[in-house]
């Protein structure tokens, strides 16, 4: 596993379904949540990584490993792979904080996008440059 950027997420009454466990769309909110932590503790967001570029998500993969409870306090961890000219994947793994256990785990494909143009872009050197500095190199 690469070096990761971690943050906490607290599961709310509005994360739980009829089940009595976290709703399956909840964990892409999950990984959205850590994500944009993640940019913003680099100086960017999704609708910018530099040069005026920012993200969009094409692709989404979710594994659900263990049952989440209300009031359960997650840590997800972030990281980048396998990193192109284009292409941005991002990997995700959720721990229950209580107990140690991954209770999901997956990835999202993010392609950098100009939003202006509205077309896919490159990503920007400043973005690349910036989260090596902080995390290392990236699988290129």
């Amino acid at each position: 596993m690469e070096k990761a950027f971690s943050s906490e997420y607290v599961v709310t009454i509005g994360d739980i379904n009829y089940g009595g466990h976290l709703g399956n769309e909840r964990s892409l909110l999950i990984f959205h949540d850590a994500r944009y932590r993640f940019l913003q503790s680099l100086g960017f967001s999704e609708g910018d990584i530099g040069d005026g570029k920012g993200v969009v998500i094409v692709e989404a993969t979710v594994h659900f490993l263990k049952e989440v409870f209300v009031h359960d306090v997650l840590e997800t961890r972030v990281w980048v792979s396998e990193c192109d000219g284009r292409r941005l994947p991002m990997q995700y793994e959720v721990k229950r904080k209580t107990d140690g256990k991954v209770v999901l785990s997956g990835s999202t494909l993010l392609l950098a996008f100009d939003y202006a143009t509205r077309k896919v872009a490159r990503i920007p050197a400043v973005f690349l440059e910036k989260y090596h500095s902080v995390y290392g190199q990236a699988e290129m």
